[in-house]
Order: C-alpha cells, then structure tokens, then sequence
C-alpha cells in the first residue's frame, strides 16, 4: 500500500510540474499580447491604464473562477498581478525618455538653474519658509546637553507619545512615532497589504500613494475627482469599485493639490462602505492646521480600520526633522511597530524632542499667514485664463488654464523666467492641464512670481 501511494504522489508531483509549466507558458503568451497592445498605444498616443477595460476581464475572470470552484479573492490577487505587470511591459513601449514631469522634478530642475546662478522663485514645493517655534531651537541645545541622542523605543519617546494620544484624544498604544507622514503610510500599506490586493484613491494626488502601492505590488485604482464638480468625490463610483481584493481607502484632506476638505457627509458615506466590506481607511491629514472651513478628522467617527497620519513637516514648519506619526488601533500601531522596527530602529531621539517643544509651541500664526497668501494668489488668479475652486485647506492652488493654452510651455516659459511651479500630471494623468502654485514664499515672492505668470500667458 505505502509503494502505491508513493507511485500515486511522484505522478501527481509530475502533473503538478506540468501544470505550472504550462502556466509558465501561458503567462510569457500574455505577456507578449501585453507587448504588442504597448506598441499600439504609443503608436496610438493613448494611456495605459483603461479601468473599464480591466473591469470587463476582471468580470469574465470572476465569473469563469466562481464556476471551477475558484475563491474570488485568490482570483482577484492573481489577476492583478497580472495586470500590474502588463502596465510594467506596456510602460515601457510607451513611455517617453524624458523624466516624469512632476513636482520634484521641476524642483531639481530649478536647483540645478540656481546651482548656474540664476535666481528662481520657488512656487512647486509645499515647504513652509518660515522657521519652526523658537522653542525647537532652545530643545535641540538641551537635548545635547540632556544627552538624548540614543536609540528609543521603535513607537517613539513616551512623552511624544503622550502628547499626541491626548491632542488625537487616544491612548498611548494606539500612537507611534515615524519619520515623516511618508514612512506612516508606507508602513501602514506595507503591515496591512498583500502583493495583489487593491487600493482606492481619489485623484488628483499626492504621487507618493500611487508610488509606495506599486512598491509593494498593490493595484491602484483611481477615483478622478473635477474642479466642475469641485473636486467633490463620486461615492457611487466608489462603490462600482469594490471587489474582494480592495483592502484600502486613501483619504487625503484637505486635499494636495487642490485643498478640498471632504465634507463629514462624504466621510460617513466612505466609511459606510467600508464597513461592509471590512476595508481600511488611510486618511492622510497632513494639511489640517491649515483648514479654513469646518475639518473632521477620521478619529471623529470611530472606525476600528480606520488610520490617521500626520507629521510635523507643515503645520510647525519642520519639514527637514522628518517627524511625523499615525494612529490606529492597537493591533494596526503593532503592525507599522515591527516594519519600523526593521527598516530603521526608530526616530531620531533629538528630533522627538524637538517636537514635543513645537508642541508646546503656538503655531496658529502659521495658519493666519498661509490663508492670507492664498487670497493673494486667488486675487491675482482672477485676472489669468483659467480655472479654479478656492482651497477648503492646505496651501495651493490647482489651477487649469483655457483658451487651449499649452501648459507645459508655460511650465518651461516660467521656469526660464526664474519661477518654478508643480505640473499637475504629476497628480494624476488627467490633470496634464493644470499647474499646482504653492503659497511657501513670503508675499513679495509670490507677487514677483504672479507678475512672470502673467507676463508668460500674455495677460
């Protein structure tokens, strides 16, 4: 009997050799299909990325695993990791040479002009001119002097901790303390995700949800959001969106580019589906010290796979000290603890310390100057061809010009006239003709600034 089994387990490990042969084989066929589709679009000059299409295999898919005996969500993975590599072998036939037009790209651009002497006047950059609380700079000599320049706990220093826990009103356990809000949702998709599984945002933007889902082999989908509809986000579309393998919801309010703060409405209809179909919601609320209409945060509403992140980079001006945290519950903070644990020990000690004092420190100033320069650049908007919505929050404008103006002339046009401003492609492909303007330079700047970007529209 033990012979006959051992026969009958060497033949099905042969089929088994086989089988995954074949599917070796079968995959290299669809890759090469995904090849020759590249070249078609360059020739084509169409996007890669077509949801509709996706969602039409993703159907036919779903429905011929349902029947087999397949489990959708195991389905789902597998097929987007298929897709995800059909986008790779595609981007490569049809993507240009050039860099990708982004924000930090045109901020090496223009450090590479000042480097040559020529002065730029920095509009693409979200970083604050002003300088931290007073109170930084007294903590930093003290720190030195206390000898706090050692490894600390992976969550942060107790203190920290604590001072957050009571401003976000939760306990200790439910804070850690990470460098910088990009390390808290890198670390937040990376404890919480798995390669094939699917993530929601709403678009335009922060690049770097798209850039730290693709890392980790997760599919992005994206909601495009308009300045018609000002920027208010579909929750039906959302819904139509949903399958098995969508684990994330990324919030970002108020919003980077375009300011808008999600209203409390919308946050319930998003957590109302989340709930159902027991999704975690990233809400990234760097921006929100500087809301200037009626801001919620997603800790107002209790959801227990909700995450919040934020830093200290924009509200206290301390964007260089990479200090920044993210609140959950116990079990997700304990999950973001072991990837930081690994990637970096902890946060610099020094650099908690100094945010405890900006913590200590009054910084509603900040908020009052930022606000002012945003009706300044909207005053001087107002006489330029172009579209916007007033900011809820933050410090941009997201502008579209009319009268088909070509942006991206304008963009090399400022840039050769000593002003750098953010292509709005950088935040999403739909948004190729818009520019994002920051508000990070003191008023004569922007005035200097706005002069040259009328000068180069012609008004």
């Amino acid at each position: 009997m033990n012979n006959e089994n051992e026969l009958k387990l060497e033949k099905l490990r042969d089929d088994m050799r086989l089988v995954t042969a074949d599917i070796i084989k079968l995959v290299q066929e669809r890759m090469s299909i995904a090849s020759q589709i590249g070249n078609i679009k360059s020739n084509l000059m169409i996007k890669i990325e077509d949801i509709s299409v996706e969602q039409e295999i993703a159907r036919y898919v779903y429905e011929l695993g349902t029947q087999i005996g397949l489990n959708r969500e195991f389905i789902g993975r597998i097929l987007n990791l298929l897709i995800l590599e059909s986008i790779r072998i595609q981007s490569t036939k049809t993507s240009k040479k050039e860099e990708k037009l982004d924000h930090m790209m045109m901020f090496l651009k223009a450090k590479q002009l000042e480097s040559e002497g020529k002065k730029i006047i920095h509009l693409e950059v979200g970083e604050p001119d002003y300088m931290p609380p007073i109170n930084v700079k007294y903590e930093l000599s003290k720190t030195y002097e206390k000898k706090r320049i050692h490894y600390t706990q992976t969550k942060g220093v107790p203190v920290l901790g604590k001072l957050i826990a009571q401003k976000r009103s939760v306990n200790e356990e439910n804070v850690i303390i990470t460098p910088g809000a990009r390390f808290a949702i890198f670390s937040a998709m990376a404890s919480t995700l798995s390669m094939g599984d699917e993530l929601i945002i709403f678009e335009p933007a922060w690049p770097a949800y798209r850039d730290c889902a693709n890392f980790i082999g997760v599919k992005v989908k994206a909601i495009k959001t308009t300045v018609e509809q000002k920027w208010d986000p579909d929750i039906d579309q959302l819904e139509e969106l949903i399958t098995p393998n969508t684990k994330m919801i990324v919030l970002n309010s108020p919003n980077n580019p375009t300011g808008k703060i999600i209203g409390q409405r919308e946050i319930e209809d998003i957590l109302k589906i989340a709930r159902k179909n027991d999704i975690f919601v990233l809400s990234d609320e760097v921006y929100s010290m500087y809301s200037y209409v009626p801001y919620k945060s997603i800790l107002d509403f209790a959801y227990d796979k909700s995450i919040m992140v934020s830093s200290f980079s924009k509200s206290h001006a301390m964007t260089g000290f990479r200090v920044g945290y993210a609140v959950g519950s116990k079990d997700i903070i304990d999950r973001i603890s072991k990837i930081q644990a690994i990637a970096i020990t902890s946060v610099a000690e020094p650099m908690q310390y100094a945010a405890v004092a900006a913590m200590n420190s009054n910084v509603t100033r900040n908020r009052t100057l930022m606000k002012k320069r945003l009706d300044f650049i909207k005053s001087e908007l107002e006489n330029l061809p172009c579209e916007f919505n007033n900011p809820d929050g933050g410090m941009y404008y997201f502008v579209r010009f009319n009268n088909n103006i070509d942006v991206n002339k304008i963009i090399f046009n400022l840039l050769n006239e000593g002003v750098a401003v953010a292509p709005g492609i950088g935040f999403g492909e739909s948004y190729f003709d818009f520019i994002r303007i920051s508000a990070c330079q003191p008023m004569k700047l922007l005035n200097d600034g706005l002069k040259i970007l009328k000068k180069v529209t012609n008004v």
